[in-house]
């Protein structure tokens, strides 16, 4: 090989190399981007149905991890109080909150496992089961959180345990 090829080869690798950066950073500046738009976009709660203790919230735009989840309850507690009479107990002081990702909206009921409401008159009155979170009481009167991967309490003081599963 002569030292004019091996300049060709060199120069041809350095292009190659820039072009992958230029690929990388391009995908990397998407990704940083629609992380950015999940997290900053708000929830919005579509509709509320209730049916004695249980409340159901068909929502989009939920947040993701199982602490955002939890934070988002936290931090809208009072305004779901206020606004949608959420949560609404039983005479024994028990509730469920159960929040639904609104998805492709409602639907017929159809030969699939959808969750319906029997408050809407209507043929479509049902959406996927797709439960992104749920708040619920216990005896202890201890507020529990259900997500993807599990079981979290939040205690007296204020701390949230995950709870472990036997």
């Amino acid at each position: 090989m002569t030292n004019m090829e091996a300049t060709v080869e060199i120069a041809g690798s350095r292009n190659e190399s820039k072009k992958n950066l230029w690929a990388l950073l391009l995908t990397g500046s998407a990704l940083l981007g629609y992380v950015f738009w999940l997290l900053l976009h708000p929830v919005e709660i579509v509709s509320v149905h209730q049916r004695n203790d249980y409340s159901d919230v068909l929502v989009r735009n939920f947040p993701l991890t199982d602490k955002s989840k939890i934070n988002w309850w936290l931090e809208n507690r009072d305004m779901l109080k206020d606004q949608y009479s959420i949560p609404k107990p039983a005479s024994d002081g028990f509730y469920t909150v159960i929040f639904w990702d609104f998805g492709d909206g409602y639907k017929e009921e159809g030969k699939y496992d959808r969750r319906c409401f029997d408050d809407m008159k209507t043929s479509k009155n049902c959406i996927d089961k797709n439960k992104v979170f749920s708040v619920e009481n216990d005896r202890d009167k201890d507020i529990l959180f259900s997500v993807y991967d599990g079981m979290y309490r939040l205690e007296k003081n204020g701390k949230i345990v995950k709870i472990k599963r036997e």
